[in-house]
């Protein structure tokens, strides 16, 4: 399956120029979900924009399909880029933000696997709110899922054809720590800093 990682934002919370860039244990955190995507069998393009000239730089050099969005918004971009690499109506795909540097295969085959079993168009995911602020992590935004508070992962399902109007999803919630860390400040970084890099210590 297709997947639009998107990285064609400023990052302006994080003051640290371009968020995708940004390392962990000496690795962009965009590396990180790349890896992820590409080792679950998942063909990656990343979207980015004028906002994140470097970004772009850095996937031509890695060799990382781009595409090259007008920046005009998370979803217009999306759009433009579901048009151009997907074509045909009824073509599933991920998006991802760029910025889950603790993601990893199993993560992503867990995901597809729910989605295929619930059989709708699409599929958003969540963590419970009460776990990322165990973890210290942001809880910005907040719906409720399956009678829990919950945020949003950032890794989506969906279908090509239907992103002009509102497609059944299966809202999936996870119970799993990797989720909590999106990285939006410098807080939020300095505890993945720690949660990966302990992991690395052989």
């Amino acid at each position: 399956m297709l997947v639009l990682i998107m990285a064609g934002g400023q990052g302006s919370r994080l003051r640290m120029g371009e968020k995708p860039l940004v390392t962990i244990c000496g690795t962009p955190m965009l590396s990180y979900v790349i890896d992820a995507f590409a080792s679950a069998g998942h063909e990656v393009v990343v979207v980015a924009s004028h906002r994140t000239p470097f970004t772009k730089n850095w996937c031509r050099a890695q060799g990382v399909a781009l595409y090259e969005a007008e920046g005009l918004g998370y979803v217009e971009d999306i759009r433009a880029a579901a048009a151009e690499d997907l074509g045909e109506a009824g073509t599933p795909f991920f998006t991802c933000v760029s910025d889950l540097p603790c993601l990893a295969p199993d993560i992503v085959a867990g995901v597809e696997d729910a989605w295929r079993r619930a059989g709708t168009p699409a599929c958003s995911t969540w963590v419970p709110r009460d776990l990322c602020e165990e973890h210290g992590c942001r809880t910005q935004y907040m719906e409720t899922v399956d009678g829990v508070p919950a945020c949003p992962a950032g890794i989506n399902i969906l279908t090509a054809g239907g992103l002009d109007g509102p497609e059944e999803e299966l809202r999936l919630l996870l119970h799993d720590r990797r989720l909590v860390f999106n990285i939006n400040t410098r807080e939020e970084l300095a505890l993945v800093q720690e949660y990966l890099c302990q992991k690395r210590v052989p």
